[in-house]
């Protein structure tokens, strides 16, 4: 009896500039396999399905257990984690294809800079000046800090940039998971010291007003985050942020 084969279907590119194209393998099935596991496979014996020897296929992963968000690509035309992606859930021939929201840079090895360059834009992080010992912080309320949790779970992984039809070449508009960090932080006691900041930066170019509302974050997330509930609590916050700057210091009129 022919032992069992899994086939893939993977799109290649050898560099930046370089065009893509299609390669076919064949895998041995063993059970409980998953994507990055063929992979693997493939880099030990990089021979495609011509029994023709290849280059071995470059692609990112770290902690092979969805935290790392590293590992992300288009599998059967659905953007996710491959380190999850199980090779008895996925139709055949299994498609691989790098995410197409950002540069690539070999095989299924994309440059994430774009999402990082976001995130730097929007101050997700909370600032904290100096080496001293700044004594304990103030405490979150247990309500607040359940919900932050959830946001905070995010792992830039970049699928919802990927999903999202508003975030592309074309576009400035720094994606849904960058939002999601400017409501984390700006919730945050301490990070609240730059929320202005914050607020004034997605308010620009390339912030919210460049959502569609197409949902398609919030159902692609491997984590489950509620990006559209943050990216509607921004919306009124922003709001709020015009009216103050409207009526600030710069535009009040002498009585």
């Amino acid at each position: 009896m022919a032992e069992k084969k899994i086939r893939f279907v993977i799109t290649r590119q050898e560099g930046p500039d370089a065009a893509p194209y299609q390669e076919e393998f064949s895998l041995d099935y063993r059970p409980n396999m998953n994507v990055i596991s063929a992979l693997m496979e493939i880099r030990r014996n990089p021979v495609n399905a011509k029994g023709e020897g290849t280059t071995p296929i470059n692609w990112d992963m770290n902690c092979l257990e969805e935290v790392c968000g590293a590992c992300s690509m288009v599998i059967n035309g659905k953007p996710r984690q491959s380190c999850t992606a199980l090779i008895d859930q996925l139709e055949q021939p299994i498609r691989l294809e790098p995410m197409r929201t950002f540069p690539v840079v070999r095989d299924l090895q994309v440059d994430r800079s774009r999402m990082f360059d976001s995130l730097k834009k929007v101050k997700a992080w909370i600032p904290i000046d100096g080496t001293y010992d700044l004594g304990p912080g103030p405490r979150m309320p247990e309500k607040k800090r359940q919900w932050a949790y959830e946001l905070s779970k995010c792992m830039t992984c970049g699928v919802c940039l990927e999903a999202c039809p508003n975030v592309n070449s074309k576009s400035d508009f720094i994606g849904p998971a960058p939002l999601s960090q400017v409501r984390l932080f700006n919730a945050h006691p301490t990070g609240a010291m730059n929320k202005d900041e914050r607020l004034e930066a997605i308010m620009g170019d390339g912030g919210l007003a460049n959502c569609g509302n197409s949902q398609n974050c919030v159902q692609s997330c491997p984590k489950g985050i509620p990006l559209t509930t943050s990216i509607a609590a921004l919306n009124r916050e922003t709001t709020f942020q015009m009216f103050k700057n409207f009526f600030g210091s710069d535009h009040m009129v002498d009585s």
